[in-house]
């Protein structure tokens, strides 16, 4: 299940789920690279993390390549606040002078009985980026993050 607020004058989108997944492993899709470069990128993109130092005022560094074109373009922000299974507060400026501003990202977690109930608030968005195209995005994203972090695979020897 999801929601969205697209009203163009907040440049808001707003997302709910759940998933089956406990709020820890969620909350490690978010500050891990490797993860992050597997779930974040939307279908036909791929993604690379060029930095990530996860601790509150710890920044990072990301990029997004479109596969079909081959053109790319690159993102980073701050961590604003990190709580462990619970919160992930962070800022998102594009590279892009065409771009501008600051995105915030809030990322709230909750444990529930049969997973993590996740909410997500992006405000700020870029006035050029149609909202409807960051609503899709995140959707796809969010599948990506379901597959990654729902499946219980056992360590093999």
């Amino acid at each position: 299940m999801s929601e969205t607020d697209t009203t163009a004058a907040t440049n808001t989108v707003r997302f709910h789920r759940v998933l089956r997944a406990k709020p820890e492993r969620v909350y490690r899709a978010f500050i891990d690279p490797d993860a992050m470069a597997k779930w974040l990128p939307p279908h036909g993109f791929t993604g690379k993390v060029h930095h990530m130092d996860a601790r509150v005022g710890g920044t990072y560094r990301m990029s997004f390549t479109n596969f079909s074109t081959g053109s790319s373009h690159a993102f980073g922000g701050k961590f604003l606040e990190l709580k462990p299974g619970e919160r992930l507060r962070y800022d998102d400026q594009f590279e892009d002078p065409s771009l501008p501003g600051t995105m915030i990202t809030t990322v709230d977690l909750r444990e529930v009985f049969c997973g993590t109930e996740i909410h997500i608030v992006q405000e700020g968005i870029p006035a050029m980026i149609p909202t409807e195209a960051c609503y899709m995005g995140w959707q796809e994203s969010l599948v990506l993050l379901a597959l990654l972090v729902e499946p219980e695979i056992p360590d093999q020897m």
